[in-house]
């Protein structure tokens, strides 16, 4: 009977000791696969279920280039898509020092490794930020508009189609105190949502004050823009507002269909976690590159 002899020789290619190797790769890269299309399937898990919703709810769905028209120090100017580009950029960068690095270290050229190693931490910190400061100006709001008994958001413009915020006509009256009878009473209210700036009445009173204004529905015409109503329309579809909403959250959302804030705070902030986690675990290797 012979006998299987294991020699002492464990490099990386060797798994558990053994001289079988699948695919001919080693342990370490095997695992790396692993992670990239487990990766790979859960973001386009997210993705195809963002399409569907999409798909489904189209003639409401929220226009992108007027949802994220911010850019750091240019207040006022709008600018679609711009800073959604440039983060873009800035996360192919860091993928690109990434590998340099990798590169590098397959060299032994250590001092290269801590510099790409050092580019490719920058490159996710300044993605995670702005991330975060996506999230604040999405939160935030820009506009505001008013959510109907039925469900449906008004958003106002001008007579020229310019979207008009609440604050440009909303009118602060004077609060009414309301007496809680035994039909009105509560033991105890709790309410998760922020009290808006400006009533329902607030916003009825500031539009039926100024004669230019019309609101504009969730509805996409033929030509993927916005449906303005007239005037009486207008007055008839605000008769029925129920709240008013400023920015966006998991259950109110100024820009359009709930879904797509519900979409977009889940998706970025997976992929938030998961490029803040990689930065960790850069710089845990970048300390051990330099010590």
């Amino acid at each position: 009977m012979g006998a299987t002899v294991t020699t002492a020789n464990n490099d990386e290619k060797t798994w558990g000791g053994g001289d079988i190797q699948p695919l001919g790769a080693s342990y370490g890269k095997m695992m790396m696969w692993f992670f990239i299309v487990s990766d790979a399937l859960t973001f386009s898990g997210f993705l195809a279920a963002y399409g569907f919703s999409r798909f489904k709810f189209i003639e409401t769905w929220p226009l992108a280039d007027e949802v994220f028209t911010h850019f750091p120090f240019m207040h006022g100017v709008a600018a679609p898509m711009y800073y959604v580009a440039l983060m873009t950029f800035i996360l192919i960068f860091s993928s690109v020092t990434m590998v340099l690095a990798v590169d590098a270290g397959h060299q032994l050229k250590k001092t290269k490794v801590a510099i790409y190693m050092f580019l490719t931490i920058i490159g996710g910190l300044i993605f995670v930020g702005s991330q975060a400061w996506e999230w604040k100006n999405f939160i935030k709001g820009e506009y505001g508009a008013v959510e109907t008994s039925g469900g449906s958001l008004l958003q106002f413009v001008d007579k020229d189609g310019k979207r008009v915020a609440l604050e440009e006509f909303a009118v602060k009256l004077p609060a009414q105190p309301e007496e809680l009878t035994r039909s009105k009473a509560k033991w105890f209210m709790e309410s998760a949502e922020t009290v808006p700036t400006y009533s329902v009445a607030d916003v009825q009173a500031g539009f039926k004050a100024h004669p230019d204004l019309l609101i504009r529905t969730e509805q996409l015409t033929d030509k993927k823009k916005k449906t303005v109503l007239s005037r009486a329309e207008s007055e008839a579809r605000l008769a029925s507002a129920k709240y008013v909403v400023e920015g966006a959250n998991l259950t109110r959302n100024e820009y359009g269909s709930k879904l797509f804030a519900d979409f977009f705070f889940f998706i970025t902030g997976f992929h938030g976690f998961h490029v803040f986690s990689g930065v960790i675990i850069n710089i845990i290797i970048f300390f051990n590159v330099l010590l």
